[in-house]
């Protein structure tokens, strides 16, 4: 759909995904091939080495710049991507949080169960914890670091300086444990798990590859021997689905979002609308 707006609206893509960042993470990332682009350029793929942490600060501090760019030369700046923070960041042009990390606490509360880290923070900052991803380990382990520096966590403030459109894409939960299924089970076909070998091999552990998640945890863990194949397809149907639900209830908050259904979508009434 990106591609398909960039070329018809003389736009380039920005990827806007936490881990669509790193080099090397492509498969399990399900990140857009050269083909998949038609010549359109795409920016934030693959610009960050995954041994090391790239957060929303870094994120917001690169798009901003390159959306500067692309507005010089007279094109329109696609935002596209699942990570509603990062959105959120560049388009609202929220003021983060001066905070250093804390690399003493950050070791001991990685440690701990994603549910075990929601305690924590709600019992830091109730308020916080109250419009967070309780799944989300490494936003609780920033909303507590913060939390303990500052006391809790700030309120976002925002300066906007964008005049978005934004566009979503739904899909009825059925159709979209289909596809995911066979997403999957395609990218398993591609080399999936000798990406993540590939990744071991070149120096990120497997405790750093299961901290990515999802695709990386469950492979990471297969290549360990913790799992069997069929128990990683079976976490992983189950874990993304749950992913995409949450990632859909984030979403649903921002009500100028124009939402399409993508198994029927037509173009040339979307192209009117904008």
């Amino acid at each position: 759909m990106a591609v398909m707006l960039a070329k018809r609206f003389n736009g380039e893509v920005v990827s806007a995904d936490s881990r669509q960042v790193y080099r090397g993470m492509d498969l399990g990332t399900g990140k857009i091939t050269k083909k998949e682009m038609g010549g359109i350029p795409h920016y934030m793929l693959g610009v960050a080495n995954p041994k090391s942490v790239f957060n929303v600060s870094k994120y917001k501090i690169q798009t901003q710049k390159i959306i500067t760019d692309i507005l010089k030369r007279g094109k329109l700046p696609i935002l596209c991507g699942g990570t509603g923070f990062y959105i959120d960041a560049v388009v609202d042009n929220i003021v983060l949080p001066d905070v250093l990390p804390n690399p003493e606490l950050r070791k001991k509360l990685e440690e701990k169960t994603a549910e075990q880290l929601f305690a924590i923070l709600k019992k830091l900052d109730p308020a916080r914890a109250k419009n967070i991803d309780a799944q989300n380990k490494v936003r609780l382990v920033r909303a507590i670091e913060i939390a303990k520096s500052l006391g809790k966590v700030p309120k976002i403030k925002t300066n906007q300086i964008y005049d978005p459109v934004f566009i979503g894409l739904e899909c009825p939960d059925l159709a979209l444990q289909e596809r995911i299924s066979a997403r999957l089970l395609r990218r398993l076909d591609e080399g999936m798990v000798a990406e993540v070998a590939r990744l071991h091999k070149q120096g990120v552990s497997y405790r750093r590859l299961e901290k990515f998640g999802l695709e990386y945890r469950n492979c990471a863990q297969l290549l360990q021997g913790k799992i069997t194949l069929p128990q990683l397809i079976q976490n992983l149907e189950r874990e993304i689905f749950q992913y995409a639900k949450r990632q859909i209830t984030w979403f649903k908050r921002n009500k100028k979002i124009m939402w399409f259904d993508s198994r029927k979508i037509k173009l040339k009434e979307l192209f009117s609308l904008l």
